[in-house]
């Protein structure tokens, strides 16, 4: 049996990820996502009523013409966790394959939500929750395992696929938080388990592989907003705090700490209130009683109007809007374009680093300026990544003992930093670890 890697999105860019994997005439697709930035928009942006050409042609959504010129047939479409970069082409492109979408539970959710509000396409592919520790049979030849890891969204998993000539796991995206906040931690058992029976081939993100050491445990941002917030127990000022919608740990430690020191959580957005409605729903995260969501504007203004009436000092308000985003909550608040006034004295925490691209950088030095000039007072920085550091990836290596290593979810600069370092335990470019573009085709020997 032929086994072929397919480098569809994501290799060129950290977004729009998607690979497919041809295992003989059988093909199993990982991931269809969006690059957010490359369409200028932010976590409340609805994309619903865009064409998939028009996505594809600004190199927003991932280009899957290249699997007409593959031989085989699709078996399945998976997804390892909700972030839109993974799962936020699916309704443009899930409709042209005749396979079932295999997710966690979450993130099946998340998508079906999505399938729901698209207005140009009709996906009617069914949608199968696996959970971690599962296994789905795809055929004689392939079975396909979720094994439990962590990453900045709940409910997150690493897919492996088991075929004749051994596993081909798929890493993107992961960490090795031993104290998660919510669930428990990554399946090392099983991932040393699957080293021994042997890994044919690790496609495995290459973000932070710059990055010394280990990333830092979801605790240690946990009890830096916990430093901040709960300083301020006694402040009469707002404290408005902003953070990724889809990262449900941090949003909750968030909540906790309004709660503690006597002050009402308000989730404030559609992205915001889309993630953690989800997750409460579906029982995977609990919130403070206290807790109030809004997502749309008119009754995000009104909110705004009655904590500015009933006093600042009740409420603390999480929202989106960290990027800078044009027409977000955070965006607003600094222009002035809102009910709700920020004054001097008023703090604005911002939990979430600032995704590296030029727009993203220029857009929060503009708000962070604003806010400012309105008398705010700034703490940055409250926050750990959801990815791998270079000690992670040196762990999964030697647990994993890949033969074949290809670098995906970032630009060539970092694949080709990856490359390097597998290059220190013993790999060889283009004999055992292979640097990819999108639309490039690998088979592996």
């Amino acid at each position: 049996m032929e086994i072929e890697i397919i480098a569809v999105g994501g290799y060129d860019e950290v977004g729009r990820n998607m690979t497919a994997v041809r295992c003989g005439k059988e093909i199993v697709i990982f991931d269809m996502g969006l690059r957010l930035d490359q369409l200028m928009i932010h976590e409340d942006v609805e994309v619903d009523e865009m064409h998939s050409l028009d996505l594809i042609s600004i190199k927003a959504i991932p280009d899957d013409t290249i699997l007409q010129k593959v031989e085989g047939t699709v078996k399945a479409i998976v997804c390892s966790h909700g972030h839109l970069d993974h799962i936020g082409a699916i309704p443009k492109l899930a409709h042209r394959y005749n396979a079932p979408i295999i997710a966690t539970p979450y993130a099946t959710e998340l998508i079906r939500q999505q399938i729901s509000g698209e207005k140009k396409f009709d996906a009617k592919n069914k949608l199968f929750a696996l959970s971690a520790g599962q296994r789905y049979t795809l055929s004689p030849n392939l079975v396909l395992e979720f094994v439990r890891t962590q990453h900045s969204i709940i409910d997150t998993v690493t897919p492996v696929l088991h075929t004749p000539h051994g596993a081909i796991v798929y890493a993107c995206d992961f960490k090795f938080d031993r104290t998660p906040v919510i669930g428990q931690p990554p399946d090392f058992a099983r991932f040393r388990k699957l080293g021994q029976e042997g890994v044919l081939a690790l496609i495995v993100e290459s973000t932070y592989i710059h990055r010394p050491g280990r990333c830092p445990s979801e605790r240690i941002a946990r009890d830096l907003v916990r430093g901040v917030i709960t300083s301020f127990e006694d402040d009469k000022n707002a404290i408005v705090v902003s953070t990724f919608s889809s990262h449900i740990a941090r949003v909750k430690s968030i909540a906790e700490c309004a709660h503690e020191i006597g002050r009402k959580p308000i989730f404030l957005g559609r992205s915001m209130e889309k993630y953690s409605v989800t997750a409460e729903q579906m029982k995977l995260v609990s919130f403070p009683e206290t807790s109030s969501v809004y997502g749309n504007r008119r009754t995000v203004d009104r909110m705004m109007r009655r904590m500015m009436k009933e006093g600042k000092e009740q409420f603390l308000p999480i929202v989106t809007g960290h990027q800078g985003e044009p027409g977000s909550i955070l965006t607003r608040l600094a222009a002035g374009d809102t009910p709700y006034q920020l004054a001097k004295g008023d703090k604005v925490l911002f939990s979430a680093n600032i995704i590296p691209n030029p727009m993203n950088i220029g857009n929060r030095y503009r708000i962070e300026q604003q806010l400012k000039m309105a008398g705010a007072r700034i703490f940055d920085d409250l926050h750990v990544s959801g990815h791998a550091y270079r000690e992670d990836h040196y762990e999964f290596l030697d647990m994993l003992k890949p033969q074949h290593i290809i670098p995906a979810h970032a630009d060539m600069k970092m694949t080709a930093g990856y490359a390097d370092f597998a290059s220190d335990l013993g790999y060889t470019l283009d004999n055992d670890v292979h640097l990819m573009r999108n639309g490039q085709r690998l088979r592996i020997k």
